[in-house]
Order: structure tokens, then sequence, then C-alpha cells
């Protein structure tokens, strides 16, 4: 999958991760639960304005430094990329080709990010349809072992696309 498709994918899961944001917050209250203990209390409130700022800033920036930082990877000497292989995969000839996949590759990551925060915050709206607000701890727990899965297929990947040469 190229660069462009890619950073299409993770726009529109940011896109929609952020509709999914503010359209599912009017039932939240003005001040919220905004932190949750263990156990699933809530130990922590917040003004639902500055919540939903939140969230969306991470559910964009998160992913938009992860493009930045993909993005800066072309002005860095080779010998400042940790890579297998280094210098066959950063010869001048592949130098475009690997540097494009790990910035698609990266996107993908954006893209994992962007869904995860969107499945907390709809966790933490959920979370509010009961008085006191109670965080439901084995679906959060269930959400990162996913995460974390699909992080270790992530890194398995990129790994297996630079461990040899062709």
């Amino acid at each position: 999958m190229n660069v462009s498709s890619s950073l299409l994918a993770m726009l529109f899961v940011q896109g929609s991760a952020v509709a999914f944001v503010l359209l599912s917050s009017t039932s939240l209250p003005v001040v919220m639960a905004s932190h949750f203990a263990a156990g699933g209390a809530a130990d922590g409130f917040m003004p639902r304005s500055g919540y939903l700022a939140l969230m969306i800033g991470l559910i964009v920036g998160l992913p938009l430094l992860l493009a930045l930082l993909q993005g800066l990877l072309r002005l860095l000497p080779i010998s400042l990329i940790n890579l297998p292989h280094r210098d066959y995969w950063l010869a001048p000839e592949r130098r475009e080709e690997t540097l494009a996949f790990v910035a698609g590759h990266g996107n993908w990551f954006g893209l994992l990010l962007a869904g995860f925060l969107a499945l907390v915050h709809g966790l933490v709206v959920r979370a509010h349809r009961q008085q006191p607000p109670r965080l439901e701890e084995a679906w959060l727990v269930a959400a990162l072992v996913v995460l974390m899965g699909a992080l270790v297929l992530w890194i398995a990947l990129l790994v297996r696309r630079f461990a040899r040469r062709p």
C-alpha cells in the first residue's frame, strides 16, 4: 500500500473519530469525569469543552506528529536512521522507496492510535450513562490488548520488510 492511500485511510479514520467524538459528546454533562481510578470509579473531572478539545487534539495531533516525524526522516543523515541493513535500504536507488514505506507504515500506526482514542472516548461516554460515572475496565483492558496485538503485528511487518535484503 502506498503512502497516499495510507494517508487517506488515516485521514478518513481521523475524520470519523472526530465526528464520533463530537456527535456522541452531547449527552455528557457540562463537568464530566475524565479520569478513572482502578475499579473504574471516576477520580478526575473537567469541563466537557476542555475534554473535547483534548480528545480531538489527541486524535488529530498524535497521527499528525507521526507524519511530521516521518517527513523529517528525509532530512536526517543516513547514520542517524536506525534500520536493519541501513546502508542497503537507504542507498540512493532505494532511499525514496524505503522512506515511502516507512511513512506509509507510520500512517497505519496513526490510524491505530486514532481508532483506539475514539474507542476510549466511547467508553467514557458509556461510563456517564450511570451515576456516579464508572468506566468498564474489562472493555478498556480488551481494547488495550487489541491495540498491543496490533502494535506487535505492526512492528513485525516493519521488521520483516527490512530484516533481510532481497
